[in-house]
């Protein structure tokens, strides 16, 4: 195919003020992203959009396996799907209250917060 440019499992962006370190979570845009390495303000940095990822957890959410889970780009975690957070995927492990981390399988589709 001639308009072929890539599979979008890993897109290129500038990365944004205050930089970005290996594997943090990030959204530009529409794009939720896992940076693939440390990056300064301005240089490109390369984000998986798909793929398990373990990401900070609200302590307070409960997920359990399949739950759909959303980014709060306020708070820097995953939790549950709601008015200003950002849809990215489902949870692949079980994890409860007081638990501050969950695996995550991204699922690549860029969509607003809800």
């Amino acid at each position: 195919m001639q308009n072929y440019i890539q599979n979008g499992h890993i897109v290129r962006v500038t990365t944004p003020a205050g930089g970005i370190a290996s594997g943090d979570p990030l959204i530009v845009g529409s794009i939720f992203g896992v940076a693939a390495y440390s990056s300064t303000e301005g240089d490109p940095v390369e984000l998986s959009t798909t793929g398990v990822f373990h990401l900070p957890k609200a302590s307070a959410a409960v997920l359990a396996v399949g739950t759909r889970v959303a980014w709060d780009n306020t708070a820097k975690e995953v939790t549950t799907p709601a008015a200003g957070r950002f849809p990215i995927g489902v949870a692949v492990e079980a994890a409860g209250n007081s638990v501050t981390s969950v695996a995550v399988r991204l699922d690549g589709i860029a969509t607003a917060a809800a």
